[in-house]
C-alpha cells in the first residue's frame, strides 16, 4: 500500500511538472513572432505614504533567432533621469547581461549578475524582471485551475535555474484564453512573499496579447510600482547596431 501511494505520489508530480513546462511552452509559442516592439511608457513609483513620483521612458525591443529578446530603455522625464538607458540581453539558459548608462557620468557600466535583484531605478521592478521571461529560465509545476479577475487561469509554480535570481519561486496566474499572466507572485530567497505583480487592460496589438498595465506591490515595505503604456508597435525591425552597449552613450 505504501509503495502505490508512494508511486501514484511521484506520477501525480511527474504529471504537474510536465503540464507545468506544456502550458509555459503554449504562452511562450502564443507570444512569440512578434518581431520587434516600440514602447512609450509611464512609471509610477509610490511609496509606503501614498507620495507619487512619476517617470516617463521608451523601449525598443527585438526578437533574435537563437536566443532571448533584446531590448533597451531610455528615460524621457523628468530632468534628473533624463537621458538614462539601461539595455538587456536576454538569454534561454545562461544569466542576462545588462548595461545601465548613466548621463551625468557619461559612462556605460555593466550591471553584474549579482545585482539583478536590485530596483530598477527605484522601482519595485528588479533589474531580472526586465528581460523576457524564457521557458528555460525556470522549472514548472502545474497546481491547479483558479479564477482570477475574471479570468479561468492556470495557476503555476515556476523556479529560477540560476542560482543568482532574487527569487526562490514565483506563482504564476496564466489566463487560459490569452495565455499571458494575470498575477505573479514573487517569493524572496528566504521563500517569504516579498511581491505582487497585476497585469491588466489586456488588448491586441498587430494580434498579439499584450497587457497595458503592471502594478508591482511589494508586501513587505508597502511600496509599489505602476507601468502603464500610452503607445506600443508591434512588427518592427531593428538593425543589430541598436542594441549595442557602445550605443548606449550616443
Amino acid at each position: 500500500m505504501i509503495l502505490f501511494l508512494t508511486l501514484t505520489a511521484l506520477w501525480n508530480d511527474a504529471n504537474a511538472i510536465a503540464k507545468g513546462l506544456e502550458i509555459a511552452q503554449a504562452s511562450d509559442s502564443a507570444n512569440n513572432g512578434y518581431v520587434g516592439e516600440y514602447s512609450e511608457m509611464e512609471m509610477v513609483l509610490i511609496n509606503a505614504h501614498g507620495d507619487r513620483t512619476t517617470r516617463k521612458f521608451v523601449t525598443d525591443t527585438a526578437e533574435t533567432a537563437d536566443d532571448g529578446d533584446r531590448s533597451v530603455s531610455m528615460f524621457l522625464w523628468p530632468a534628473d533621469v533624463k537621458g538614462t538607458k539601461i539595455l538587456t540581453w536576454t538569454h534561454k539558459t545562461d544569466d542576462d547581461d545588462q548595461w545601465l548608462y548613466l548621463p551625468s557620468l557619461k559612462r556605460v557600466k555593466r550591471i553584474s549578475s549579482k545585482n539583478k535583484s536590485g530596483s530598477f531605478m527605484g522601482s519595485e521592478f528588479a533589474y531580472e524582471d526586465l528581460g523576457s521571461q524564457e521557458v528555460e529560465k525556470y522549472s514548472y509545476r502545474y497546481l491547479g485551475d483558479e479564477q482570477i479577475e475574471g479570468y479561468d487561469c492556470y495557476r503555476l509554480e515556476r523556479i529560477p535555474v540560476s542560482s543568482k535570481s532574487g527569487y526562490s519561486k514565483q506563482i504564476v496566474w496564466m489566463a487560459k484564453d490569452i495565455l499571458n499572466p494575470v498575477r505573479i507572485e514573487y517569493y524572496d530567497r528566504k521563500e517569504e512573499l516579498l511581491k505582487v505583480a497585476e497585469f491588466r487592460d489586456y488588448r491586441k496589438v498587430d494580434g498579439f496579447n499584450r497587457a497595458h498595465e503592471i502594478e508591482t506591490k511589494n508586501v513587505q515595505t508597502l511600496k509599489s510600482s505602476v507601468i502603464t503604456w500610452s503607445a506600443r508597435t508591434l512588427g518592427k525591425t531593428y538593425d543589430d547596431s541598436s542594441f549595442l552597449s557602445d550605443a548606449l552613450a550616443e
